[in-house]
This record gives structure tokens, C-alpha cells and sequence, in this order.
């Protein structure tokens, strides 16, 4: 369920469930489709109507979509030491785990259900992905280094509950090392711990729910 990621520069690890190379083709060709639609359309429609409003419609079909398939092809998530470094089409941001104010897991539950740590350093929050499951327990999880770099940076953190997710995190990297089946891992443990509440908004994890999971 996992998938591998090479460090980067200056021991850079990313953090993205799906590696980007892995994306960014898939969205070159949505990027080129929707451009393509918008501007096919535009010229139809200039057949018929004014060339400004043959032009705005083209947009609006296009746009968007165009658009949105840029913004996720500049998200990148990564940690460098204790540094997590988040960047998308508005800008970068980084939080320094070490001197994180709040560390949390929240879970989003669903069919398709998510698992991710959210880290906040003063005004500042920062969402990192852990997981994501399916009904059937497949999915994709974070890749063994991206655990690691993770786990060492949040026990640099003096906050207690970053030392029990350090310690969650440890359980699902050596889960993962072994190839465990889904029930053995914590954080799918976690997800399943949720949907048996039946809970269908945003969790966070006590710090009881935290402890049980990593052992």
C-alpha cells in the first residue's frame, strides 16, 4: 500500500502520498484538454454569437479546470530535519515540528477515508497526509522514510502528544517494514476505530485512542 520516495536536497524527504512525478503527466494532459475544450468551444461559438462573449465562454468551460489542474501540479509537501516545508500556487510555508504549540491526528471518515497529523506553530497550521483508506482496507499509505522523518521530528517536539505520535508513527513504519495486513497497522486501526463510532465529522484522537494504537 506504500510507495517508496527519494530524498531530496539537503536530506529533504517528501511527504506526498502520491509522488509527483507520478501525477504530473496526468495533468499535463488534463491541463492540455481543458485548454483545448475552452478554446474549441470559444470558436464555435464565435460562429453564432460576439467574439466577447464566444471568449468568456470559452473561459468559463476552461478555465477552471485548467487552472486547477496547475495548482495541484505545483503542491509539494516535504520535511528536512524538523522543518516541514509546504508549497502551493500561493506561496511556501514552514513549520518547525520542534516548536510545534499543537500536534494532532485527525481523521476524516467516509467511504474513502483520510488520516493526517496537523501540526500548528503559533498562527500557523499545517496539514500533513498519513493515509488513505478505502471501505476494503486498501489504499496508500506514507512511504517508510517519509514515517521515519517524521517520527524523529516529532520526538525533537517537548509536547507530550508529539512523543505518542512519534511512537504511532514507530508502529506503523515497523507494520509497514514487515508488509502487516491492514489490521495490524495503526493507523488503518485509527480509521477503522472511527468508522465503528459511526463519527462523520472531522476526529481528532484522544490521547488514550493515541497510546492504545501504538502498541
Amino acid at each position: 500500500m506504500t510507495e517508496e520516495s527519494k530524498a531530496g536536497p539537503a536530506g529533504e524527504v517528501g511527504l506526498d502520498l502520491i509522488a509527483p512525478e507520478l501525477l504530473a503527466p496526468a495533468l499535463r494532459k488534463l491541463t492540455l484538454a481543458a485548454l483545448g475544450v475552452g478554446i474549441g468551444v470559444g470558436l464555435l461559438m464565435a460562429l453564432f454569437v460576439h467574439w466577447p462573449i464566444a471568449l468568456a465562454a470559452g473561459l468559463v468551460l476552461g478555465a477552471p479546470t485548467a487552472l486547477y489542474a496547475m495548482a495541484v501540479r505545483r503542491r509539494r509537501i516535504a520535511v528536512a530535519g524538523t522543518v516541514i516545508r509546504a508549497r502551493t500556487w500561493r506561496g511556501e510555508r514552514r513549520i518547525d515540528l520542534a516548536a510545534a504549540t499543537a500536534v494532532e491526528i485527525l481523521i476524516y471518515p467516509g467511504r474513502i477515508s483520510r488520516i493526517v497529523l496537523r501540526v500548528t506553530a503559533g498562527p500557523d497550521t499545517q496539514i500533513v497526509p498519513l493515509a488513505i483508506y478505502s471501505d476494503s482496507g486498501s489504499g496508500r499509505e506514507l512511504h517508510i522514510l517519509g514515517l521515519r522523518k517524521l517520527a524523529d521530528a516529532l520526538a525533537s517536539c517537548p509536547l507530550a502528544a508529539a512523543l505518542a505520535i512519534s511512537d504511532l508513527l514507530i508502529g506503523q513504519l515497523r507494520a509497514e517494514a514487515r508488509d502487516a495486513n491492514a489490521e495490524e497497522r495503526p493507523l488503518y486501526r485509527a480509521v477503522r476505530m472511527v468508522r465503528i463510532r459511526d463519527e462523520a465529522a472531522p476526529i481528532v484522537l484522544a490521547d488514550s485512542d493515541i497510546a492504545d494504537l501504538a502498541h
